[in-house]
């Protein structure tokens, strides 16, 4: 495991939020609250308040930011300025927890922030984390190219290259070997 499991939760929450969005698959699928409803359940993001228009909102502006932050070029002082600013934007309360099973970790917002600023603080601090470690390259757009998906690589050897093995990863297979076929039997 290269973060820890919270890290690694938050990670997975950033991208599941920012491929909600039209940036990456060309449709809005934050469109209402029971959208958003469904990507808290998803996230299994904890001691969430009742939701409304504007923290639907305030989740679409958050969901640009971080979709920011993976299409940066490969320029470490921007990302790190995007960062920052998301975390400067939230206000942190780190505190420690064990609920729903999990052992002992540490949330960076407090129970009852509201939604945006809970995924501010603790999507923002898990990518600080990425960029911390020297890790920045896990950071990636699906190599399909059809796709505009984003993905954290935490593979132990860096190699995933799709937002799904499923789906992109296995037409991309699958129209590699037709392509060496189709050479085989031409020459």
């Amino acid at each position: 495991m290269l973060f820890s499991h919270d890290t690694e939760h938050a990670l997975g929450n950033v991208v599941e939020l920012v491929n909600t969005g039209p940036a990456a698959t060309g449709d809005e699928h934050l469109s209402d609250l029971v959208a958003l409803q469904a990507l808290v359940e998803r996230c299994e993001v904890s001691d969430v308040r009742d939701l409304d228009e504007d923290d639907l909102e305030a989740v679409r502006r958050l969901r640009d930011r971080f979709n920011d932050v993976f299409r940066a070029p490969d320029d470490t002082g921007l990302t790190v300025r995007r960062i920052n600013a998301i975390i400067a934007e939230a206000r942190t309360m780190p505190h420690l927890t064990d609920h729903d099973d999990y052992d002992w970790h540490v949330h960076f917002s407090a129970p009852g922030t509201q939604l945006a600023e809970r995924l501010a603080a603790e999507c923002g601090i898990a990518l600080a984390y990425v960029v911390a470690a020297g890790e920045l390259d896990r950071l990636r757009v699906c190599e399909a190219p059809d796709c505009d998906r984003v993905l954290v690589d935490l593979s132990r050897n860096r190699c995933r290259r799709y937002c799904d093995s499923r789906t992109c990863g296995n037409r991309m297979h699958v129209a590699a070997y037709r392509a060496r076929q189709r050479e085989a039997a031409a020459g």
